[in-house]
Order: C-alpha cells, then structure tokens, then sequence
C-alpha cells in the first residue's frame, strides 16, 4: 500500500470543513432543537449584580481547592445544603460572533485534517467509497462528539444537551465521511 500524501487531501479537508461549517450554523440558528440547552435563573437580576467584578474565569460552588478541602466539615455542609454548580465569567461584550465563528471553522479544518490523516494511513488510494466513508466518518463522529459526554459526566451539563450536541456530531461525521468517500484519491 502506498501511502497517500495529506497534501493530496486538500480538497476534501477544505470541503468538509466547509460543510460542517454550514451544517452547524443550521443547527444551531435555524433548527429549535438547542434552544432548550439553557435556562433561566429564577433571579437573574441578583445573580448578575452578585456576579459584577467577578474577574474572568472559571469557578465552582462551593469551592475546595484541593481534596482536603472537599473533606472538611464546612464544604460538606455546604455541599450537602447546595447548591452546587459551575460557573464560566467571560467580559462583557465578548459575545464576538465574528472571532467566534472564525475559531470554529478552524476546528473544523482541524478535525478534518486528523480525519485525512488517520484515513490515509489507514486506506490506499483508489479504496472502496464505503471504506472511506466507514473510516473517515468514525473519526470525524468521535473528534465532533466525544467530549460532550464527560461533560455530562463531570460538570453537570444535561444528558439532553449532551446527548443533542452528539447526535449534532453524528450528522457532522456522516457529513465529513460523505465528502472524504466522493473525493478520495
């Protein structure tokens, strides 16, 4: 088996990011089905005044710096009394669309480069449009969905959420394995 280069693969990286790219915009800007991934606080007036000055970053309620802490009788009162929860300050204004839409379509020619770089050394030039699809598509599947489920797991975000975000990466993987097995060398 001769091995095919990464750079014969531009095309279909570039296209496939390109896809996604658009697949995703659909949905999450035309289709309803994340609207629902966050609510409202009951009384967001006095969170965001509690909440104003709170530097960048990312916190957690109660905290405990270490293990120890986790142990001590005050963080377990507090614990057990809740509520617990996960909280991600950005600056105001952040809200670039612009920079942020530019970020993920460069994780978009990410995954699609680690898709053309695990298929291609797994297939030969010249393979079978299902073998590409099969190959190309499960790596794109895990790079676009993996990570959601820890989330899940470990910092409480909803099975719901999760579980859409990897359905969203499901279509995403069938699309980059679509483009990779019509454009396969």
């Amino acid at each position: 088996m001769e091995p095919i280069l990464l750079s014969s693969l531009w095309l279909p990286i570039v296209i496939s990011a390109v896809v996604v790219f658009f697949a995703s915009a659909i949905a999450w800007m035309v289709l309803p089905h994340h609207r629902s991934d966050w609510a409202k606080l009951p009384d967001e007036e006095s969170a965001r005044e509690a909440l104003k000055g709170v530097p960048t970053g990312e916190y957690t309620i109660p905290h405990a710096a270490t293990p120890n802490d986790r142990k001590s009788e005050d963080w377990q009162t507090k614990a057990s009394e809740g509520p617990l929860a996960f909280v991600t300050v950005i600056p105001a204004s952040s809200m670039n669309m612009g920079k942020s839409l530019a970020q993920w379509f460069v994780h978009c020619l990410l995954v699609s480069i680690f898709v053309a770089y695990v298929t291609a050394h797994a297939l030969a030039a010249g393979s079978d449009y299902l073998k590409v699809f099969q190959v190309a598509g499960t790596v794109a599947f895990l790079a676009y969905s993996a990570a959601h489920v820890p989330g899940a797991i470990w910092m409480g975000h909803g099975w719901g959420r999760a579980l859409k975000d990897v359905a969203d990466g499901l279509v995403y993987g069938l699309l980059t394995a679509g483009v990779f097995g019509w454009l396969w060398p």
